[in-house]
């Protein structure tokens, strides 16, 4: 009989792109072809220019991509958790990271190989619309983001990327959204593209209006409609 832990990694196995349009027997099958992975808090997972060679499934804990410039500043990409994919690039093009891969806390992944994605993508095509969808969505979120950095301000940013994580990352208790995003003052400044001390005085103005209590590595949303409304 399965454990409660393992029937959780299947549930969310199952959510990932990878997975999703497969039978159970078919999902049973790549799943046992996955290797476990394991990263503790801090850890790097790949680097940017690294061989693209496999992809990964988060089934706990969170990892962050993010590339750096020549002079060390750094810029993140994205925040992942629990039933999201990455480094589907290298399905399709198995040339060198196009960032860097690290755990924002202890992560537990299962990784495929190149290879064995080009098997199961040939056997399944509909996989590869999944991995094509994921794809589509990535560049979407890109070419918003770059649209943010043009026309919304450093508030509306960091409104914005709040809501983005407590949409996957909160949970809803009576005084408001628990956003545990797990990042640093100076993590969540790299995500919105802005200076530490800007991303600080925005969010002092958001917890001043009574929009959001300020928590260690977390943010708790009290006002979820006027803190969307900034983010727009």
């Amino acid at each position: 009989m399965a454990t409660s832990k393992e029937v959780k990694d299947e549930e969310t196995v199952r959510k990932a792109p990878l997975f999703s349009a497969l039978d159970d027997e078919s999902a049973a099958s790549l799943r046992a072809s996955m290797s476990p992975v394991k990263v503790n808090k801090g850890q790097t997972l790949f680097k940017e220019g690294d061989p693209g060679d496999r992809l990964f499934v988060v089934l706990e804990g969170k990892l962050k991509l993010g590339t750096s410039s020549g002079d060390g500043r750094e810029n993140l990409l994205s925040i992942l958790g629990p039933s999201e994919m990455f480094g589907e690039l290298s399905v399709f093009d198995p040339g060198p990271r196009t960032a860097t891969a690290t755990a924002v806390t202890d992560a537990r992944l299962l990784a495929l190989a190149h290879d064995q994605v080009i098997g199961w993508v040939t056997k399944h095509p509909q996989v590869s619309l999944q991995l094509l969808g994921r794809l589509a969505q990535r560049l979407r979120r890109t070419n918003e983001s770059l649209a943010d950095l043009v026309f919304s301000d450093v508030p509306g940013r960091v409104a914005k990327a709040i809501m983005d994580l407590g949409s996957r990352f909160g949970v809803q208790k009576d005084d408001g959204l628990h956003v545990n995003h797990d990042l640093t003052q100076e993590e969540l400044a790299q995500l919105v593209g802005a200076s530490r001390e800007t991303v600080n005085k925005a969010l002092a103005d958001f917890a001043g209006r009574g929009w959001v209590r300020l928590e260690p590595r977390a943010v708790v949303v009290l006002d979820v409609e006027r803190l969307s409304k900034r983010g727009r």
